[in-house]
Order: C-alpha cells, then structure tokens, then sequence
C-alpha cells in the first residue's frame, strides 16, 4: 500500500523497525477498509496492539492523510460526555489499495454517455451486474430468507467488497460494503449504485433502499433490507425510519 509504506521515517531507525512500522500501519489501515470507521480502541483489540502503539501509527497516517476521524454517531440516548473519536480512510487512502476502474474508464463512460445517451450508460450497468448477480444467485437461494442477508454479505465480501450484515436500528437489516472498488467512476455515474441496488433487490426479493455510497463521500456504502413482509406496502412512515438510519 503506497502511502503507508511511504510514511515519513524518523532519523536513526533502523530499516527493519521502519519495515516493521509500515507493515503495521497498513494492518491498521486495511482493518479500517474492511471493518468501517472504527475508534482507537476497536483497532488495538483487533490487532494486538498496545494503544500507545495504535495512537503513534494512527498519528502517522492522519498526518499523511490516509484517514481522518469523525465523531462516532450514536443512535438513541447518548451518555455523558463527547462521544467517542473514529478513524476512517480519505479518498487518498482508499486509493492506496487496488481500484479495479481508473480514468480509462470514466473517459469510456462518459464517451457513452455522450455519444449515446445517458441510457447507454445505464445498461452497461445492468449488464456489468448481471454476472455478479447470475453467481450470487444459487448462494443466496440455497439459505433461508432469514440468512439471505449474511449470505449475500459473504458473496460479496469473497469479490472484494468487505461487507457485513447488520441488525438495523428501525426494522429489517443493514447490508454494509466497507469498500466499493469502482467508487470512483461511480461517483461520475450514479448508475453502477443504482443497478447494484436493483440487484440486491431481485436476489433477496424484497425491496430494499440504499442510503449511503462511499462514492457520494460516505464511509461505507449501507443498504437498508426490510423484514420480510414489510416490502410489498412500504409506508411513508417505514421510509422516512429508512432514511433516517445512518452508518457510523
């Protein structure tokens, strides 16, 4: 990963300690890729490290802009004092990881787009999914509907994506992609987001609703997947719960 093994060394240390250092901020920094905006202290107990070595490398990356922390959100009653500090990762940091897309590709769509309508772009959005979706399929048909969810986390988490399941705070579940590997031509082309949802939809068979995209700044993209039943007759008051749910 480019920019934590670039990290700025300090004078005298020994190569192998700044070896040692940089593989150590990458497991840092890889764990928030794939665990979304986590505090110091998760990121130490998921990694063994001490908090004063977890403090000093989360240092090192803030000042390389790799990750920034935010105030952690927290739903219902909120105790006394300021609520606890997260670390995520910046578009910088989430281009020190392998994207799958790069401008070639934005320069292709927006040729289509151009050239053939904005249509266009939209079917090649469908037709890109469509393969995930052919694979996902049996993965998601051979477990019940209530693990439909997990199962179609673990699809999508085996293709790169990092994503989890999730109790919602309102009703249903919350299916979490902690990393979008075509986030930046999305940002340009709403229609990758909107054909991915439109197959989550038809693999779960009920109607979900995305409410947050990292490639529209968000931490981690969060779809909201209603309790069976809820579906079919979706009320003004099941959607405005929907919109208020939010990630971390």
């Amino acid at each position: 990963m480019k920019y934590v093994r670039d990290a700025a060394r300090a004078p005298g240390d020994d190569p192998g300690v700044q070896e040692a250092h940089a593989r150590t901020r990458e497991r840092v920094a890889r764990s928030i890729l794939e665990n979304g905006p986590s505090t110091a202290a998760a990121l130490g107990e998921r990694l063994g490290l001490t908090p004063a070595a977890v403090r000093r490398h989360l240092d090192t990356l803030l000042a390389e802009g790799v990750i920034e922390s935010r105030e952690e959100r927290v739903y219902g009653h909120r105790g006394r004092g300021r609520p606890a500090k997260v670390f995520v990762l910046t578009p910088a940091g989430r281009d020190a990881f392998e994207q799958a897309y790069d401008d070639l590709a934005v320069g292709a769509l927006r040729f289509l787009a151009e050239t053939g309508g904005e249509h266009l772009v939209a079917e090649f959005a469908r037709r890109r999914i469509a393969d995930l979706e052919d694979r996902y399929r049996p993965i998601i048909e051979s477990v019940p509907p209530e693990q439909r969810a997990a199962a179609l986390a673990g699809a999508l988490s085996a293709d790169g994506y990092a994503a989890s399941a999730q109790a919602s705070p309102v009703t249903g579940e919350q299916l979490c992609q902690h990393h979008c590997p075509v986030a930046h031509v999305a940002e340009q082309f709403p229609q990758l987001c909107e054909a991915e949802t439109e197959a989550f939809a038809r693999l779960l068979d009920t109607h979900v609703q995305r409410i947050a995209t990292i490639a529209h700044g968000e931490g981690v993209c969060t779809t909201h997947i209603p309790r069976s039943g809820s579906a079919a007759g979706t009320t003004g008051k099941q959607n405005e719960s929907a919109e208020r749910i939010s990630h971390i």
